[in-house]
């Protein structure tokens, strides 16, 4: 997938990078990052030389009938790791063992502490459970990383990617083995978090926004549904004016 894939990506939209030193060339790492678009993780993977291990939904891998064996040999295949959300705590959980695994394995895993893309190019506040729990569960380094206009390329909901240069840039890693095994603590949690966030917008330049991105997007969709029903209430008002002027002119 690297030598197809990442080869293709880089040789079509040729993204630049900088701080690819702060990646170590071996030893486990996390890399912790904005998310704008579905692409970030074939970007950044693409211009490492390393494997970077992310998390994808289970369903991805289990969908019946050739198209879903040829979506889960994809999955599998740019390094995407499946995480069952059926548990009492759902993908939380589940994304906190799956990622402490690959740690231990020696192994860098990519997380996006904001939880989901962000619904207008702006970053919001990290989540403070996968991220900072396997930070201080395992000891490893948390190395911040922004992604560039990739939001540009490909925005949610479009299928032709738009041909453009993103970029990424790859901050130093940040130590937090001084709170090491107090995952526990939701106050050291949510410090660790905002740490990491703070460096990502540093990188990104993004304007950050203190609410959590899914929290946005219910904000984004309850507008729209309110514009839309005010619309249709605004049509049906000039329609039935117009039928009375109709039955005033007969």
């Amino acid at each position: 997938m690297k030598f197809s894939i990442g080869g293709s990506l880089k040789l079509a939209f040729r993204p630049w990078v900088e701080g690819l030193e702060n990646i170590p060339a071996e030893g486990p790492a996390i890399l912790a990052s904005n998310h704008l678009s579905f692409s970030d993780s074939f970007f950044l993977p693409a211009v490492l030389d390393r494997k970077v291990t992310f998390i994808a939904k289970a369903e991805y891998f289990t969908s019946p009938g050739v198209k879903g064996r040829l979506t889960a040999a994809f999955f599998k295949g740019v390094g995407q790791l499946p995480v069952d959300r059926s548990g009492a705590r759902g993908a939380g959980e589940a994304a906190i063992k799956s990622g402490i695994e690959v740690i231990e394995r020696g192994e860098l895993f990519g997380i996006y502490p904001e939880g989901t893309r962000s619904p207008d190019g702006r970053l919001y506040r990290g989540k403070p459970g996968g991220l900072a729990r396997v930070a201080l569960a395992t000891g490893a380094p948390v190395i911040p990383v922004a992604m560039i206009d990739t939001e540009k390329i490909q925005p949610p909901g479009k299928v032709v990617p738009k041909l453009m240069r993103p970029g990424i840039r790859i901050g130093k890693p940040l130590d937090f083995s001084r709170y090491h095994g107090m995952d526990g603590d939701r106050f050291i949690l949510r410090s660790v978090t905002d740490e990491v966030m703070y460096e990502i917008m540093k990188l990104s330049g993004q304007e950050y926004v203190d609410i959590y991105a899914t929290a946005a997007k219910r904000q984004i969709a309850d507008a729209e549904k309110a514009a839309a029903k005010a619309e249709k209430a605004e049509k049906a008002e000039k329609a039935e004016k117009a039928e009375k002027a109709d039955g005033k002119a007969e």
